[in-house]
Parts: C-alpha cells; structure tokens; sequence
C-alpha cells in the first residue's frame, strides 16, 4: 500500500533476528472455531524465524501474546529518502 514501518531487528520473545523472517499472512479465527481454516492479513504479519512468533508489521503486537510487542520506529520520507526515527 505504499507505506513504510519499521521494526527493532530482535524478537521480543527470545532475541532472534527479525529480519531472517519472512512476511507473510496468518489463519484467522471464523464463527466455525476449529473445523474451518482462512488465510488472512497477507503480507501485514512478520514471523521470527527462530521459533515462529507472529508480529503484526503496521503495530509490531504479537499474534499470541498480547502483552509482548516488536519495537517499532516512526517513519518518514524525506527528499525521496526513508527515514527512520531512532
């Protein structure tokens, strides 16, 4: 959609490298619980590639754990360059 977010490059959980993930999407919950599966949110979701943690990119708030959170930065573009707010 043309946005830019960013992410603290280390998963809250257990330090892994977030960047070694991929982006990807997540099942997402239905009136049918269990006995139907939908693929959702494609492309809006990181997942750590050491144990699997899903965060979502716009937010960094993990899929699991409520209370647990990626870093995230504020973003900006500039002259054509993209800036990221430490």
């Amino acid at each position: 959609n043309g946005e830019f977010h960013a992410l603290h490059n280390r998963c809250p959980h257990a330090a892994g490298t977030l960047c070694m993930g991929p982006v990807t999407g997540t099942t997402m919950p239905t009136e049918h619980g269990a006995r139907e599966f939908v693929y959702g949110s494609e492309g809006h979701i990181l997942r750590c590639a050491w144990h699997g943690w899903e965060f979502e990119i716009e937010t960094g708030k993990c899929l699991i754990d409520a209370k647990v959170r990626a870093k995230t930065f504020k973003v900006s573009v500039e002259n054509d360059d993209v800036v990221v707010h430490i």
